[in-house]
């Protein structure tokens, strides 16, 4: 019970880089560069920890066929669901200046701010965090101890989106109540799948956990190449490839490192 509750917590203090980033978005006006940055840096450090720290891992574990499949599966269905809520709005969650570009979703003025936006916005958020939680609870159960470069790629990755989201909200003409609600609601949740990851799968059969950990990883490379690298690159076309190669390598070195 401790040890899930400690999963808990991890996914907790990860999402809770959500919160952080909203509250830097809606205090602050900050460059869309930096956003972009800080973005393109998390996609890369979220890149290497699939690569090396899941997939890798769970092949080693599992074996290929159960790899494969829960790769494919979890990319298939990311992609599904947040191509129903990219009709709704939820495409633009991790742009800096959410949803006032987004044609057809925000032509009017913040005081016809759409419910429906917000609602499928908070909804895309958790599409985007749950695997990201549940695959930390999973490592807990796995190794006895939290995977450090998967709680720095997760956090990192975490800040814009929190930040963009934000400062979007702010333009719609949210209040500060319903942004710091959704995202606290938000990062509450996300622990409670972290502590679900654990509790449920620890001591799992080799082959299910596989299948789990690279359903959520299929998920989360397909959030990150319909998300967060187009939003960063859209915003700075000169150096996202740049920042994405800098959160690689620091993955990748702290996987090395232990």
């Amino acid at each position: 019970m401790l040890d899930a509750l400690a999963a808990g917590a991890v996914g907790l203090a990860a999402a809770s880089f959500l919160v952080l980033g909203a509250a830097i978005g809606w205090i602050v006006r900050v460059p869309t560069g930096v956003v972009a940055g800080v973005m393109a840096f998390g996609a890369g450090a979220l890149i290497s920890t699939l690569a090396f720290e899941l997939v890798a891992e769970a092949h080693a574990v599992g074996g290929l066929l159960p790899t494969l499949g829960g790769f494919l599966v979890g990319a298939i269905a990311y992609v599904l669901a947040d191509l129903a809520l990219a009709r709704r709005g939820a495409r633009a969650r991790k742009r800096s200046v959410a949803l006032q570009s987004e044609p057809g979703v925000h032509a009017a003025p913040a005081a016809a701010a759409s419910a429906s936006v917000g609602i499928a916005v908070a909804i895309g958020a958790l599409l985007d965090g749950v695997p990201e939680s549940l695959v930390l609870g999973l490592s807990i159960a796995q190794g006895g101890a939290v995977s450090i470069p998967l709680l720095v790629a997760v956090a990192v990755s975490n800040l814009p989106e929190g930040l963009a989201s934000a400062a979007g909200m702010k333009h719609e003409g949210r209040s500060a109540r319903y942004v710091f609600g959704v995202w606290g609601g938000i990062a509450l949740i996300s622990g409670v799948a972290a502590m679900l990851g654990f509790a449920l799968l620890a001591g799992a059969p080799p082959e299910l956990v596989a299948v789990v950990t690279t359903i959520a990883a299929g998920g989360i490379l397909a959030m990150v190449a319909n998300t967060m690298i187009p939003e960063a690159f859209a915003a700075d076309r000169s150096f996202t490839g740049l920042w994405s190669a800098l959160g690689f390598a620091l993955a990748f070195a702290l996987y090395q490192l232990g």
